[in-house]
């Protein structure tokens, strides 16, 4: 079977990621909030997979909470919004396959990582690494960059696929190594990179304060 990502990991399979999801979840009572971070950051990719991953983030995440099940005797996942609202999950449905727009949301994400990288760099050599939201003093190994000063990246790839005729028009080429396909149309890309540097409004955030906006 393929190789799975969540984020940045690597599963030999998807059953060995559905694994890991799990492992989460039954470590934790029902009703209790997930509050180790590296299980928040878990949950926050997985949550980034789901065909509905917008109406389900919403305003950005609070907590994950373990709820009682639906039906059946396994627990699942519940998502506490930044302003108090609640909403269930299914992570059986962030492991289905992508569709279209999910890949290329991806691989537009891919296309702009030098750029992060670059913004991040400047940071650091700047001597500048600080939470411009809190001001907390970050490490080079926690802080993160974060759209939260401006439009979410979502909104700035949207933005870019409408003003091209929509997702359907984004052509891709094959997943490579790295677990997803680039934009085939290279004058394209550029394009997409120049509207995402136009438009994005980076800033250094602590994890924490990371996972409560929308990516």
């Amino acid at each position: 079977m393929p190789e799975f990502r969540i984020g940045h990991r690597l599963y030999r399979t998807k059953g060995a990621a559905g694994d890991a999801v799990r492992e989460v979840r039954d470590r934790y009572p029902v009703g209790s909030e997930v509050d180790q971070l590296e299980d928040q950051k878990l949950l926050r990719d997985l949550i980034d997979l789901h065909e509905h991953a917008d109406e389900k983030i919403g305003c950005g995440i609070d907590a994950f909470v373990i709820d009682q099940p639906l039906r059946g005797r396994h627990s699942g996942f519940k998502i506490i919004r930044t302003d108090g609202t609640e909403i269930d999950f299914s992570y059986l449905a962030c492991l289905s396959p992508p569709n279209h727009r999910q890949q290329v949301l991806s691989a537009m994400r891919a296309e702009i990582a030098v750029s992060v990288s670059a913004y991040f760099a400047s940071r650091a050599a700047g001597n500048s690494l600080r939470s411009d939201l809190s001001g907390t003093p970050l490490d080079s190994s926690d802080a993160h960059v974060s759209y939260f000063q401006g439009p979410a990246f979502v909104d700035i790839a949207t933005q870019f696929a409408d003003e091209i005729g929509g997702w359907d028009t984004v052509e891709l080429t094959s997943s490579t190594a790295a677990g997803f396909g680039k934009l085939k149309d290279r004058a394209l890309a550029q394009r997409w990179s120049d509207h995402h540097n136009e438009h994005a409004a980076l800033g250094l955030l602590t994890p924490q304060e990371n996972l409560r906006r929308r990516h």
